[in-house]
């Protein structure tokens, strides 16, 4: 399958999930180096302050929301491929999610790390483990509050494979100086 991708002659950065002609393609993954790759994601949900004492001293209408969300985090991380098309499935070494509750915000931080030893990377993994363990805190306080919003996912850091290291802080730095 090489063969179908083309690069541009300006060597514009080009879309990897289309093949020269523009009709969407699974990456071939198969000549890359195996590797050591992590990554890290965040996210916010943030709520009404009685939502918000609720969930953060235990007492959520459904139970536990938070370690149901951090466990339903990790099993969305797992199960990144049954929901994102084009990901290739992985076998996952380790997948953590760990929930914050910040007081003057109202507001839960959601963190997940995500390891492999693989083709690809695992950031769509550490992604999708945080909107996952997000809309889980959703669903298990939606009956105190329904206007709760769910903000800020974003990628923090990846390391390894050809790309090498990408770091959200650095980009940030960059862009400010």
């Amino acid at each position: 399958m090489p063969a179908e991708e083309s690069k541009p002659a300006n060597n514009a950065p080009t879309l990897t999930h289309q093949d020269k002609d523009g009709r969407i393609r699974m990456v071939d993954v198969g000549d890359k180096q195996t590797t050591s790759r992590r990554a890290i994601a965040r996210g916010r949900v943030t709520m009404s302050r009685a939502a918000f004492e609720a969930v953060r001293d235990g007492q959520g209408p459904k139970g536990d929301a938070l370690a149901t969300a951090e466990l339903a985090g990790i099993m969305g991380a797992k199960r990144t491929s049954d929901l994102i098309p084009l990901c290739h499935p992985l076998p996952l070494t380790k997948a953590k999610v760990k929930i914050t509750a910040e007081d003057h915000s109202n507001s839960f931080q959601i963190e997940a790390g995500v390891r492999t030893d693989g083709k690809t990377g695992v950031e769509m993994e550490a992604l999708t483990a945080v909107s996952v363990a997000a809309l889980t805190l959703y669903d298990m306080v939606k009956a105190i509050d329904k206007s709760m919003c769910i903000s800020d996912i974003v990628l923090v850091e990846k390391i390894g494979g050809k790309s090498g290291r990408y770091t959200r802080d650095a980009e940030l730095r960059d862009e400010t100086s």
